[in-house]
Formats: C-alpha cells, structure tokens, sequence
C-alpha cells in the first residue's frame, strides 16, 4: 500500500500541500538534500521514493545500520556512473542517519557539496543532536509529524478496498467504531495501523471487521519511548514539570506513561529523590524523607504493588509548597569559590588542637554560642573578603516562611 504519487500520499500537509515548500520542489524539480525528521509510520521512506519518482531520478536506499565508508565509496561511484552514461541524477536516501557516527557521516559532505547525489536522510532522533553540524547546514531539515486518526482511517479504508495492493480481493467490511478503535490505537504510525488490519482481516468472521476482532488484533500496542532517544527526555521532562508546576494529574499521567513503556522506576524515584532537595527543599523538609522512603520502600517491595508507592510520592512531591532556595543557594556558594579561590579561614573560628596553634592565635576570640542566650551571639564565620554575602535566600513558601522569618529576627538580635 505504500504511496506511489505525492496524490496518493497521505498526511504532511504542512510540507506537501499546495504551495508548501516540499511540493514545490517536487513540482519544479528543484530537489536539495533533505533530512526528514518524524517519528516510526510518518512516511520518511515513502516520500523519499515518491521524490525519486517524481524527479525521474536513480533511487537508492542506503541503510545506516548494515552499511559503511566501503558502501558510501561504491554509492558515489554508481552515482557517478548514472549521470555520466544514463543522464540521471540519484537521490541517496540514507534511512536511520542518526546511526552514523561523525567519520562517517563526514564522508557523505563533499558529495553533497559536489551535488554528486541529492541526500535524503531519515531519522527519529533530533538532528541538531544526532547530525554533524556541517552536513546540518548543507540540508534542510523537515518535522514530519504523526498522522492523524483520521489520516490513519482514510489509509486503512483504502487498503480494505483497493483490489490490486490491498485486501480488496476479500471483501471484508469494518464497523466504524472499529474503524476509529484501529486509528487511535496505531499511535499515529501507518505501518502497525495497516499490520493491525491484515491480522484483523485473517481473523475476521462472517465478512465484517468488528470492534472486537479488532481488540484481539491489536493485544498490547508497544508506547514509544525510547529510553536513550528524545522522546525519553521529552516524558521525564514533562513530568518533572508537572510536579514543579503542582500539578498531580498530569505528574501521575506522565508517571504512568515512563512506568507502562517500561522505564526503571528506580531512575523515576531517584530523579524524585533530586526533585525534593531541588524544587520542594525547606519548604517542605518532609519531601526529601517521603522521596527517600519511597526509594527503600519500592526496593523492599518492588513491582507490581511499587507502583502505589510511586504513585503516593509523586502526589506528595507534586502537591508540596516549593522552594529551589537551597539549589540557588549551593550555587552561588560554588559560584563564589570558583570566582575568589581558598580564602583563609578566619582565626577565630579555626581549631586548636595543639599548644603551638593556640599561640599563632587559632580560635582566639572565638565565642561558643552555647554560652549566650538562646545560643546566639554576634560574630562573623565567612572570610573578610566575602563577609556579609548572601547565598540562601529563603522564600515565602511553607516552612521556608518560618525560616526567613527567624534569619530576620537573629540578624536583628546580632545587629544589637
């Protein structure tokens, strides 16, 4: 069923429409090389076929997993080849681009230049990251986006009918709710909408494609969230914003997303035990003890029941009062010892183990402030150079409020 016309294709209107940039160079063949960007069944590959097709040029497709520096030698020569002896450009897709390293994405950059070939890469993971920064600049780079139910629908009922490529020849029907159940399980990939439609075809009874059939078809659909790609730093993204936001719905959601794709909820919980010191910190001590507790509560227990665990920590952590005070406050300190260096530390409040040290003056003048009132009493601890600098600054929020208010009050007392 895959798209033999830009008529036939399916979805990416915002490239491919009337007027949009990729239907115009199609239409005046005026191809440059490309980077497709998209998620699994967007259609990379099918378009770079329809390209070749349009523009009447040698098509090859170039797997980044199975093939090297050899391959790409032996792609230039036949490139070279087919323009020289046919009058034929090539467009050399490279599926998965992302897979190349550095040395060999390199090799591709002068070819390019040259315009010995018109490359179209394809990959699921950020360019910006993924694709060296001077092949980057040498393509323009096109976010495809998922298709839309309705985009999925419309493939799926062309495929039920068509005779030639498709399941025409059995004459199935497919109810509509079974229909929009296929769409909105394919997750905006064609290729497991249209795989969900063959096995729901083989299974199928009396001639109809039902909703149920359609359940048994689809089992458990795999949610995408690749743990080392973009998508798994874009979920824990949303979910650390969501608790930083005080927002326990979508904090639980996108809990639930990580933990249903298969993510290591000791990686959730540890990034929640950082979430309670960095965002909640002494507005609400008690976060760090929940986060910690979870972390040893769920190692005693483990999955499935750990998901209860998860769920009540998340809940606390998003509902807390916040204060990143404590995380400013760290990094100003660092800050600073970055900026001024090891400055002595002041006599007064240096230890004084020995005779000798007492003489130089270690610890003379030191005032213990058990021995005040309230164990308070007026006297400096930083160095001389940085005396007075403010690093925790606390906030209104919580328990912090008390704590700025008592900071208040001791420096008032001192200034007595």
């Amino acid at each position: 069923m895959r798209p033999q016309t830009v008529d036939e294709y399916v979805g990416q209107g915002h490239i491919l429409g009337e007027g949009r940039l990729l239907r115009r160079l199609i239409e005046t063949d005026r191809m440059t090389s490309l980077i497709f960007w998209g998620p699994p069944g967007s259609g990379k590959t099918t378009l770079a076929r329809i390209i070749a097709n349009a523009t009447r040029s040698h098509f090859v497709f170039f797997s980044a997993i199975l093939a090297g520096i050899k391959e790409i030698r032996e792609v230039v020569k036949e490139a070279e080849d087919t323009l020289k002896f046919q009058g034929k450009r090539t467009i050399l897709f490279v599926d998965e681009i992302h897979r190349f390293n550095k040395s060999q994405q390199d090799a591709f950059l002068p070819y390019v230049e040259r315009g010995t070939f018109t490359m179209i890469g394809a990959t699921t993971e950020n360019p910006s990251f993924e694709v060296i920064a001077p092949l980057l600049s040498r393509c323009k780079v096109l976010v495809l986006k998922p298709l839309a139910d309705e985009e999925i629908s419309r493939i799926l009922t062309r495929a039920l009918s068509d005779r030639e490529r498709g399941l025409g020849d059995f004459g199935l029907g497919i109810a509509e709710d079974a229909l929009s159940f296929m769409a909105e399980q394919a997750d905006g990939d064609a290729r497991v909408a249209l795989n969900t439609l063959e096995t729901a075809a083989r299974i199928a009874h009396s001639g109809e494609i039902d909703l149920e059939t359609v359940k048994e078809a689809v089992q458990r659909k795999p949610l995408l969230y690749d743990k080392g790609g973009e998508e798994h730093y874009n979920v824990i993204s949303a979910f650390i914003k969501s608790m930083r936001g005080s927002d326990p719905d979508a904090a639980l959601y996108w809990l639930a997303r990580m933990l249903e794709a298969g993510e290591d909820p000791l990686f959730l919980l540890r990034r929640m035990v950082i979430f309670a010191s960095e965002d909640v910190g002494n507005a609400d001590p008690r976060g760090l003890q929940m986060a910690v507790s979870a972390l040893e509560a769920f190692r005693l227990v483990g999955m499935p029941e750990g998901r209860i665990i998860l769920g009540q920590a998340v809940t606390y952590l998003a509902t807390a009062p916040k204060s990143n005070a404590s995380y400013l406050g760290i990094d100003r300190a660092l800050a600073e010892v970055r900026r001024s260096g090891a400055l002595p530390v002041p006599m007064h409040i240096r230890n004084a183990p020995t005779k000798m040290m007492k003489g130089m003056g270690y610890g003379k003048g030191y005032r213990y402030p058990h021995d005040y009132d309230g164990a308070r009493v007026a006297q400096g601890y930083l160095p001389d150079e940085i005396a007075g600098n403010r690093f925790y600054e606390p906030k209104e929020s919580g328990y912090e409020k008390s704590i700025k208010e008592r900071l208040l009050w001791l420096k008032g007392e001192q200034g007595k």
